[in-house]
Order: C-alpha cells, then structure tokens, then sequence
C-alpha cells in the first residue's frame, strides 16, 4: 500500500491524441505523454525518475540561474563545487506485447549549487527529447558507469519493457 500524500513513480506508457479525433485545433501538437526524464548523478551515480525535470524543475535545478557556457560556469564559480548530472529522455511505446523502451537520449546538465548556477544546452535538450519521442538512442555521450548505472536501472524498473526494447537500444548501453 503507498503511504498517503506518496505517489509511485512510473513510466508514462499510454499515448493519448491530442486532436481527440477532430481535424481542427491542436493539429501538429505533440503529446508529451509516453516521455519520462531521468536523471543520474555522476559522482554517486544514483538514478531516479524525476518528472519535474520536465519543466527544468527538478529538486537538483530550483533555485538555480543558467548560465550562457559550461566555461563560464567553471571559470566564475569554484570547480569543485560543479557537479554534473545526466537528464535522460525516455520514450515509451506499445507493440502488441506490450511496452517497450523506444527511445533513449542523454543531455548534460552542470550545477553549482553553493553559487546557485548552472549550464545545459536548452536546444541540445528539446533536440534529445525530440529525437527519443521518434525512438533514436543516444547514450555514447555519457561515462561507461553512468551508462551502465541507467541501463541498471531501466532493467530493475520494469525488466518486461527492457526485454520488448530493440537489441539495438540494448548494444547502445554496451
């Protein structure tokens, strides 16, 4: 039983028409529905779902003002204090078996948070979201640990949708 006020975390797994059938308005809009974000943290290499970071509203993003460049954002603030972090989009579709992992992609994201600061490439973001709702796989930007920390993990949430997933998106994590 899920104790009150706590919601479990899952995968958006149903996509819904955003026209409702009708040819008029909400033509060409996209539903956001089948993306969940994750992140990983490098340096403990801890993976969770973070919905919020859909809106860059993650526990790890508030608060913080963006900067222009990842060499701003080192030279201005203490190095050691920046950490770095994976968002993962992953996009989830349905064949007749059942749900599968359709696309994956990885985007960097910096934060200082002693200088409240951070860096992510916003188009590189909405380009990786894009390119997951349409089943690429990009996870060779990302440290073999961090790979293998998100491959782990997408295994241990729900091992059915990672065995209906592509062998391709599996040799990607390799």
């Amino acid at each position: 039983m899920v104790e009150q006020g706590k919601k479990k975390l899952e995968f958006n797994i149903i996509k819904n028409d955003p026209t409702d059938g009708h040819k008029g308005f909400g033509i060409g809009s996209l539903s956001l529905e089948n993306i969940t974000p994750i992140m990983v943290d490098v340096e403990s290499g801890e993976v969770w779902i973070e919905l919020q970071a859909m809106h860059a509203r993650s526990k790890t993003e508030r608060g913080v003002r963006y900067v222009k460049s990842l060499e701003e954002l080192l030279t201005d603030y203490p190095n050691e204090d920046t950490k770095k972090y994976w968002i993962i989009w992953v996009a989830v579709d349905r064949k007749p078996e059942g749900p599968y992992y359709a696309g994956v992609t990885a985007c960097e994201l910096y934060i200082n948070r002693p200088a409240r600061r951070g860096y992510k490439s916003m188009p590189e973001h909405v380009n990786h979201m894009d390119r997951a709702m349409k089943g690429q796989v990009i996870v060779h930007n990302m440290e073999e640990e961090s790979r293998k920390n998100l491959a782990a993990f997408l295994k241990q949430h729900d091992e059915g949708i990672w065995d209906r997933s592509s062998e391709e998106l599996k040799e990607e994590f390799n």
